[in-house]
């Protein structure tokens, strides 16, 4: 963990391309940009300077992801999984450069882009990487499904990650076939597919700590 892999590298020149690419269109920017786009078609706009901060949101990303495995009282456990860890940081890189992409594109021609179609397909494919990865995390505070029963228990740990990797991937099919749903409906099917994703690991994690201490003489 001494050295920085070339994933945690890449991570922070990524890190710099929103801001590079606010700063390359500000100039011609209006006064005001969409910066919220409701169920209803309703677009919210805001003062232009709000790009700052949505495109400076990679920074505090960039600087907080290899220093938590340092802090981490389990930091040892990170060797485990820290490819998975470092692509984990390039992949919310990713998505954020499309996102502030989305808000520069909307502010420079309204309405090229359907925002919540695209966006709904974006963190689909988040899922789907994010179900891939979590098997293979291991106990740590910082990432994963983290409460007191998975924390308590390695076992229970990696039985709620291989349950919650496989659903949070059929959350991301799921939100994949609703892309093209209207916004209500789409929202509602992906929001209780997500929902279900986080939930019902969590449930079984308390099942199985329960059932662990109960096996126990």
């Amino acid at each position: 963990m001494k050295k920085f892999s070339k994933m945690q590298i890449l991570a922070w020149v990524l890190a710099v391309v929103p801001l590079i690419m606010v700063a390359a269109v500000y100039g011609r920017l209006p006064d005001q940009v969409p910066t919220h786009w409701s169920l209803d078609g309703t677009v919210t706009y805001g003062s232009k300077t709000t790009l700052w901060m949505i495109a400076g949101l990679t920074v505090p990303f960039a600087v907080l992801f290899p220093v938590l495995p340092r802090i981490d009282p389990r930091k040892k456990n990170y060797h485990k999984f820290l490819p998975s860890y470092d692509l984990f940081q390039v992949v919310m890189m990713l998505f954020m450069i499309v996102m502030s992409g989305i808000v520069i594109v909307e502010t420079m021609r309204p309405g090229t882009v359907r925002v919540g179609n695209v966006v709904t397909g974006l963190v689909s494919l988040l899922l789907l990487i994010l179900g891939n990865m979590l098997p293979k995390f291991r106990q740590n505070y910082f990432s994963g499904l983290k409460n007191p029963w998975t924390l308590a228990s390695e076992s229970v740990w990696v039985k709620t990650h291989r349950l919650g990797g496989r659903l949070m991937f059929l959350a991301g099919l799921i939100g994949l076939t609703t892309c093209f749903l209207p916004d209500r409906p789409r929202f509602a099917v992906f929001f209780t597919a997500l929902i279900v994703a986080v939930l019902i690991p969590n449930v079984m994690s308390y099942i199985w700590f329960r059932r662990e201490g109960e096996s126990q003489p």
